[in-house]
């Protein structure tokens, strides 16, 4: 039984999958298997990977139809055995020493449930927007840098997240509530408690590009990023605090005072004279001056500015 089981889904990725799976039989660490979920793929995708299985018997193929990005890797994983779970994307390569580092940081740190890695870019020219994004991400060193910024953005690259097969499967694995499925699975892992790692080192090539599916898809538009993160924060503020603020209220501010529902802050601050005293959307506005003091209340900065 290999320790590292490794899950691709592969969906008409022709172009980039030789590649990806280079670095994949490369890596210095080999005890692993690799399950490629063909998911209906209309190019040479399932040629390519049939190859890739007859010259090595750590590869297997599952050929499916058309399942989509949630079911082919739950699909995937149901058949793999080892004790961490390697996840990959079909148009992305691995540093040769990823899976060994990787492996080396749980060993070494039992109570870790997810390891992460930073990441290079790869594909299309970056924008202003996604250098300042691989910027943020590979800033993380530590639990306390991933737990604290939790809620910008999602801070473990999904492609590059090693996790321990047992709490994946006590989080409930991958799920389809309508939103980024990475980012939801990675956000119940912290409310359940995990502890999240980063190997600080560029271990994963990220590709760009205009067909990926997050570029693509619904379920990552910014709508339902904000209706994911007023699930988890619904769930997780009042552990922590009684009371409950939210600062800014701007464009990006009314946008959340408009769709908090069951969840609703007490107050929004701002620091626009103007809007003191009015209410936005059924909340007052306060100044700064009249938030609780620091400790005393659970406040969501919801500010659009970099």
């Amino acid at each position: 039984m290999p320790r590292v089981s490794i899950i691709i889904p592969c969906w008409n990725a022709a172009e980039t999958l030789e590649e990806c799976l280079d670095s994949v039989v490369a890596q210095t660490y080999r005890d692993w298997e690799l399950v490629a979920v063909n998911d209906g793929s209309s190019d040479s995708t399932v040629n390519i990977l049939w190859d890739y299985a007859k010259r090595d018997p750590r590869v297997q193929v599952l050929d499916l139809p058309k399942v989509g990005i949630i079911e082919a890797p739950t699909r995937g994983i149901a058949s793999l055995s080892g004790e961490f779970l390697a996840r990959m994307d079909s148009d992305d390569v691995m540093h040769p020493e990823r899976i060994e580092k990787q492996v080396a940081l749980l060993d070494a740190q039992p109570d870790v449930s997810v390891c992460g890695t930073h990441a290079w870019h790869m594909g299309l020219s970056a924008g202003e927007g996604r250098q300042r994004y691989f910027e943020w991400i590979n800033s993380f060193s530590d639990h306390a840098s991933i737990e604290r910024e939790f809620f910008v953005e999602c801070p473990i690259a999904n492609p590059a997240a090693m996790m321990r097969r047992d709490a994946f499967d006590a989080v409930g694995g991958y799920q389809d509530n309508g939103w980024a499925e990475d980012y939801d699975l990675f956000m119940r892992f912290l409310v359940g408690g995990h502890r999240f790692e980063v190997v600080p080192e560029r271990l994963l090539g990220w590709r760009h590009s205009k067909s990926r599916v997050t570029m693509t898809d619904d379920r990552y538009s910014l709508a339902n990023f904000r209706a994911l993160k007023r699930h988890y924060l619904g769930l997780m503020y009042p552990r922590v605090r009684e009371s409950f603020y939210q600062w800014g209220a701007g464009d990006v501010g009314k946008q959340w005072l408009q769709e908090w529902s069951e969840c609703k802050p007490e107050s929004v601050v701002d620091i626009n004279p103007r809007k003191f005293g009015k209410v936005i959307h059924g909340v007052p506005v306060i100044e700064p001056e009249q938030l609780p003091a620091a400790g005393d209340a659970f406040t969501v900065v919801a500010v659009g500015a970099p």
